[in-house]
């Protein structure tokens, strides 16, 4: 059976191709030299690279009983929710996109533990989302990605690529998306119900409440 490179190994040959400042070379042959990177090249360095931790660092939510799942939603957490069943809740995020959202099991999980029933009901939410994201006229390309470092509860996120502007296409999109100027309340919202009335028009659940 072959052995399995540790995570040590795996810093090793990163710091073994650092220079005496501890910096990787910027690969300008590839993601700096897309037509997508936000940023121009002069100058441009990576950071020198740090150390190992000596373990993974704590995640909310590590000790589902410390989980925000567990306790009462606050107002401000209830006026996120757009779309919700018994089993899952569909939060508005604010972003500098036409719309972003995450999507969270009720119970507390993590994507490496989560049941069969709630992964198989997870995959028709997830194409009903991103099929409802990809209806509005400003979007051109709905994005889902899913990271889980800071936070130990499930939650894939889906944003709106801004439709025919060809730069905030691909990987880069959050990058660009923190220097565009902030999206009007009334028209994240509408983005957002609409989303929600075609999910409830599929799996059925709630609406948002200021829709109700």
């Amino acid at each position: 059976m072959t052995r399995l490179e540790t995570a040590e190994e795996f810093h090793a040959r990163v710091a073994a191709a650092t220079d005496d400042e501890g910096r990787l070379p910027v690969a300008i042959e590839l993601m700096p030299g897309w037509d997508i990177f936000p940023f121009e090249l002069d100058d441009l360095r990576i950071k020198p690279l740090e150390p190992m931790l000596d373990e993974e660092p704590t995640r909310r939510g590590e000790d589902p009983a410390e989980c925000q799942c567990r306790g009462p939603q606050t107002p401000e957490q209830q006026a996120q929710v757009v779309w919700s069943n018994e089993r899952w809740r569909l939060k508005l995020l604010d972003m500098r996109l036409p719309v972003a959202m995450i999507l969270q099991p009720r119970d507390h999980h993590d994507l490496a533990d989560l049941p069969d029933d709630l992964a198989s009901e997870m995959g028709r939410l997830m194409v009903a989302i991103t099929a409802g994201i990809e209806e509005l006229p400003s979007v051109g390309r709905c994005h889902v990605g899913r990271y889980g470092d800071g936070s130990a509860h499930l939650h894939p996120f889906f944003f709106g690529r801004p439709a025919r502007m060809p730069q905030l296409r691909g990987s880069t999109l959050l990058d660009w998306e923190e220097n565009l100027p902030e999206v009007p309340e009334d028209v994240r919202r509408a983005n957002a119900a609409h989303v929600a009335s075609r999910l409830v028009e599929k799996v059925g659940g709630d609406g948002p409440a200021w829709e109700a």
